[in-house]
């Protein structure tokens, strides 16, 4: 593993961690909200690391990246960030990999460069609106219901939504180990930053007829934290998708069913 400080959108320090094959097509991952680069070690970790350059980023505000007080409502900002990192360590058409809140990064690239320089998309567990009816309507009651403590100050009360988030992400209970580390990396997310992230409003309908390069949309059909009916809202937009419903999987596929979520990922990036 390679760590690597990049500037991002509006001069920030961006963190990123790089494994595999040098000379293989690049993979992105992009992780969710609260979250950071080590959601993705079961495909950091994995033999997609044989054939495959994968970089796994920090979001601004997350992780080892720079955690501003402003510049989260900016989709440029965030599009300059994903920019800056292709651009930073010279990737060639990289496939842009989101999860949850990630594919919202990936749609404000593209909105600001285009697709041009990447070779195709894959939205895990996606939302791709923000701020409206229709947009909360595919996010289930009980992670609604935990929203208010993510954007209290006070400590307890964060740590018990966030970690109530966490328990929802998945169809199997991971061992305290995972969840503990991955408590650490959520809680070390300001609560100023997560408000901002959803103080966002926009439903990206406009962009998503636009896009051309193949898109792979990938859902548990268990997820706790946002509907399988999303997957609907996606495909009025993205008809030529191709769709993955993982069985036994919840909102974080890729943990719960690493296995076969990298060996779709591996299907998509060999079609490309």
């Amino acid at each position: 593993m390679k760590s690597h400080k990049i500037t991002g959108g509006g001069g920030i320090p961006l963190h990123l961690v790089e494994t595999g094959n040098s000379r293989g097509r690049p993979i992105i991952f992009i992780h969710g909200f609260s979250q950071c680069w080590l959601a993705w070690s079961r495909q950091m970790n994995s033999d997609l690391a044989d054939d495959y350059r994968l970089v796994a980023m920090d979001m601004r505000g997350h992780g080892l990246s720079d955690k501003p007080r402003e510049g989260y409502t900016d989709s440029r900002l965030w599009a300059d960030d994903v920019n800056a990192a292709v651009q930073a360590l010279r990737l060639d058409h990289p496939i842009l990999c989101g999860w949850s809140y990630g594919p919202l990064v990936i749609l404000d690239y593209i909105r600001h460069y285009g697709e041009d320089s990447i070779s195709g998309v894959n939205f895990v567990g996606a939302v791709t609106k923000l701020g409206s009816d229709e947009a909360m309507s595919v996010l289930t009651p009980e992670f609604l219901s935990l929203v208010p403590g993510f954007f209290a100050t006070d400590v307890e009360e964060s740590v018990r939504s966030l970690e109530s988030l966490l328990r929802m992400c998945f169809a199997q209970e991971p061992s305290a180990e995972d969840l503990y580390l991955m408590l650490g990396y959520s809680v070390s997310v300001p609560p100023y930053v997560r408000q901002a992230l959803f103080s966002r409003s926009f439903d990206n309908v406009d962009l998503l007829p636009k896009i051309r390069k193949p898109v792979l949309i990938t859902h548990g059909a268990d997820d706790a934290v946002v509907k399988p009916a999303a997957v609907d809202q996606h495909m009025a937009g993205l008809a030529h998708a191709q769709i993955q419903m993982m069985a036994n999987a919840g909102h974080a596929p890729f943990w719960d069913d690493a296995a076969t979520f990298n060996q779709r990922l591996r299907a998509f990036s060999e079609s490309l």
